[in-house]
């Protein structure tokens, strides 16, 4: 099986930390977001991937070849962004028509076990319910799990079960040529070219498709959900503290925490849910809840619930921030 993993999004909603660096690469729990998709995806034994790239797309492809070396990897560049269904048509001259296919999204940590979608003998998509499903692709099921029609952000839902991003096709070419045919023609239904529609083109055609419920899933295309995965990620992994870590006077350190190498921390409280990257200097300050970069440098401040991108500096008092990379802020 190979997975498909689009990575070619701007990521607008988590500006200005995506002007230098494209968001399935932002950090949560020590791990850029697609270093955990592609590891959940090797632990089941896929280890042959096309990511769909596009913006910032050379740093993509330079942290998976540096990160995992013995994976095979290819490439598709998609240079307009016209939706997912766009994207994955792209992929046909690169994966055999009558391959089997793993779609997840490059900007969405699944949690649940991803085996299952691997062996299910049918066509499978991704679902859970949704308290307001109109921002989402809807799935109408009966009491089967049998998907009977799907529905791209309907402003009447007629089903609270969203589609949530990850998708496993057995009917790789048939998706295929219903995508290009909705290209071809122009088709869309929310001003792009929707891999729904794509999948409802495949329900018309008769082909089996079925629900599989996910126990929950993040859309880390939102800062405040990045800092939930990183919360939660650290409680589920409590990742070690390295055994070369300095000793960091007078610092309390709250775990769960990751802290990266080379770092240094004086006269400080860190913890709990706290992210921090390699060779970062942080010193008299209180952060909690927060996700910092590599090579930065924090002083005389408390600081929560923040992103701070890597080569910022930082000087203050206690603030709620979003600081993207290369800044320098002095609050004093």
């Amino acid at each position: 099986m190979r997975a498909i993993i689009p990575v070619a999004g701007a990521g607008k909603n988590l500006r200005p930390h995506t002007y230098t660096q494209p968001k399935s690469l932002i950090p949560v729990a020590g791990k850029p977001i697609l270093g955990f998709i592609i590891d959940q995806l090797l632990e089941v034994g896929i280890d042959d991937f096309t990511f769909i790239i596009g913006y910032l797309g050379d740093k993509i492809k330079e942290y998976v070849e540096k990160e995992y070396p013995k994976i095979k990897s290819t490439y598709v560049v998609q240079n307009s962004r016209e939706g997912l269904g766009h994207a994955i048509s792209l992929t046909k001259k690169s994966i055999p028509v009558d391959s089997e296919v793993l779609i997840i999204l490059g900007d969405t940590i699944i949690d649940t076990d991803i085996k299952k979608f691997v062996d299910a003998p049918t066509s499978v998509i991704g679902v859970k319910r949704a308290t307001d499903p109109r921002m989402f692709g809807v799935a109408e099921m009966d009491e089967k799990d049998n998907i009977l029609k799907v529905v791209e952000k309907p402003t009447i839902p007629k089903s609270n079960m969203a589609i949530v991003g990850i998708y496993k096709i057995k009917e790789f070419g048939e998706l295929l040529a219903v995508l290009e045919k909705n290209v071809k023609t122009g088709y869309k239904t929310t001003q792009e070219y929707t891999l729904t529609d794509g999948l409802q083109g495949l329900i018309e055609k008769g082909i089996h498709v079925k629900g599989l419920k996910v126990e929950n899933w993040y859309d880390c295309g939102q800062k405040d959900v990045l800092m939930q995965i990183n919360a939660l990620l650290l409680k589920r992994n409590r990742p070690k503290l390295p055994e070369n870590l300095p000793h960091f006077e007078n610092t309390i350190i709250v775990e769960p925490v990751y802290i990266g190498k080379n770092t240094v921390i004086k006269n400080s409280i860190i913890g709990p849910n706290v992210s921090i990257g390699e060779n970062t200097q942080i010193s008299n300050s209180i952060v909690h809840d927060s996700i910092i970069g590599s090579f930065s440098k924090i002083r005389e401040i408390v600081m929560y619930n923040s992103i701070i991108g890597s080569d910022s500096a930082l000087k203050g008092s206690e603030q709620k921030l979003n600081l993207g990379d290369n800044t320098e802020l002095d609050l004093s």
